[in-house]
This record gives structure tokens, sequence and C-alpha cells, in this order.
């Protein structure tokens, strides 16, 4: 029964993502969310419910989410997260800010809650050495994230990594609980740049997190994702999908216990937009200059855009 409907969801992944790409080219991607139902993975589900169910699976792989990442992509997501903070061209800022404490750079990585991207960041930025004078950092790492657990799992990692004095005195890092649906605790025009890293495709609404991403960054600010995508290549595309349908979830259940948690998150790569609609989506929430860059065939793709000056 579970194959049959994989195979009839898998289908119906087809058509849609047909019908967006062949629109795509003359016109915006339809709205993310239509009626009274969406995604959560392969199934159909309330608007209103998919929001819990996701946080769901988030609190029961909190503990074992970055091992599991190691576990699935071979190693291959701390290479990618690599390539996405040097591509930020973050360390060439805070040279500058360094040398002019005047000016100041604020970062905010929605749905990195363990912390994986902005501990990047941090390293990248010297924060913890910063961080043993005193005075508020000039350079600041905001993470905000829906689930609570994830949250704690990842303001423990930095107390555990760079001690108490980067979160409590010189403050270069933060954790704040939020949804990036709806970023209330953030003002317009309050961030330099917006990260997100394989958390966009969980998001109950992508447009309108798209539209809080503009709101929140500054004039000129810049917004930067990094998300699994669309293998354009047939073959290596057939590999991909035969591995993550059959091996995830089996170490999932193998590691973690929970094979229903891991064969989500392989579904939710399936549901999401492909690289050209992700890009017509930013544009129509009022990012300029946006492109986008594939890794390791499109298993993974880096989207980037601008704020209006």
């Amino acid at each position: 029964m579970r194959t049959l409907s994989v195979f009839r969801y898998k289908s119906k992944i087809l058509v849609n993502r047909t019908l967006n790409r062949s629109s795509s080219k003359t016109t915006s991607p339809r709205p993310y969310v239509q009626g009274d139902k969406t995604h959560f993975g392969f199934e159909d589900v309330k608007i209103e419910h998919k929001e819990e169910r996701v946080r769901n699976v988030f609190e029961n792989v909190a503990e074992s989410y970055d091992l599991m990442n190691d576990l699935m992509s071979g190693g291959l997501h701390r290479l990618w997260k690599d390539h996405f903070v040097k591509k930020s061209s973050v360390a060439s800022m805070a040279r500058l800010i360094r040398k002019s404490p005047s000016r100041d750079l604020k970062i905010l990585d929605v749905a990195g809650g363990t912390g994986d991207i902005a501990f990047r960041f941090v390293d990248t930025c010297n924060c913890h050495e910063r961080s043993k004078s005193s005075g508020s950092d000039e350079i600041s790492v905001t993470v905000c994230d829906i689930n609570s657990e994830m949250l704690r799992v990842g303001e423990r990692r930095a107390r555990d990594r760079y001690g108490d004095a980067i979160l409590d005195n010189s403050k270069a890092i933060s954790f704040v609980q939020g949804n990036a649906q709806d970023l209330f605790q953030f003002e317009d025009n309050s961030f330099d740049m917006y990260t997100i890293a394989f958390g966009l495709r969980n998001v109950t609404d992508v447009d309108k997190a798209l539209q809080e991403a503009t709101r929140v960054l500054k004039p000129g600010g810049r917004y930067m994702c990094l998300e699994f995508s669309e293998v354009p290549n047939q073959y290596l595309r057939a590999i991909y999908d035969s591995y993550s349908f059959n091996a995830i979830p089996y170490i999932g259940e193998m590691v973690a216990n929970d094979r229903s948690s891991y064969q989500y998150l392989v579904e939710s790569i399936r549901q999401f937009s492909n690289q050209e609609e992700l890009k017509h989506r930013m544009e129509t929430a009022g990012m300029q200059n946006v492109k986008f860059s594939n890794l390791t065939g499109g298993i993974v793709a880096i989207h980037e855009g601008f704020k209006e000056l």
C-alpha cells in the first residue's frame, strides 16, 4: 500500500512540476498554498495542521539531527554549508567591520536551530575571540527557529563550544523562537543578511516566508537560501531517488528509531519548488538580482537575491 501511495504522489508531483515549469517562463508560479489543504510530505493535510506536524518531526530528530545529516549525505552537508558561508562573503565584510567599529553586521539565520550555519558565521567573523573583550560585538547572528527543542540543542551547543560570554556579554549569537511566515519579533529593515539552510521547504507557506524575509532585510540586504532541489540529469536523479527513498528512512529507523520523520524529510524534498520556480517566487516577493547555483548536480542549490535599495 505504501509503495502504491508513493507512486501516485510521485506521479502527481511530476505533473505539477511540469505545469509550474511551463507556466513560469512567462508568468509567476501559482501560490504555494491554495485552498484549505497543503502537503506534508506525500500526504495532504489541513493547512492549520502542517505546522504542528513539522514541529513534531523536528522535536523527534533534534538530538540526532546532525549525526543523521552526516549519515544521510556522507558528510556532504558539511561541504555544502561551508560553501554556502564562503559564498556569503561574510569573511571580507567582517574584516572591514573589525577595522571600522562604527559599522555593524546583523545576520538572521532562520530555521537554524542547532546552529550549524550560525557557528560557521561566528567562526568566520572571529566572534569568539571578540567575546573576550567587553561590550557588545558589532557582528551578531540571530538564530530563529519555530522549534524550541532545536533551539535548546543549539544554545547548549553554543555554550559548550564558545562559553557563556558570547551569548551573555558580547551577544554575538542569540537564539529566538519564531515563525518564518511571521517574524513579528523583528522590525522592518533590521538585518544586513538573511540566511536559511534546509528549512524553507518545511515552511507551510513559502511565499509568506519570502515576503517576511524581504521585509526584515535592510535596503540592499542579501537573502541566501541553501535547499534541496531538483536533479536535472535523469540518471543521477534515478540513483538519488533510489537512495533517498530506500536508504534514508532505513538509516533513520536504525540510528534514531524514527523511520517516519525521515520518510517525511525525503518526501518534502520532492514536493518543494525546483530551481527556476523558487527563483520566480523570490522575484515575486520583491527581491532583485535573483540567481541560483547548483551543487552536486542539483541535489542542492543556493539561491540569492537582494532587497531593493
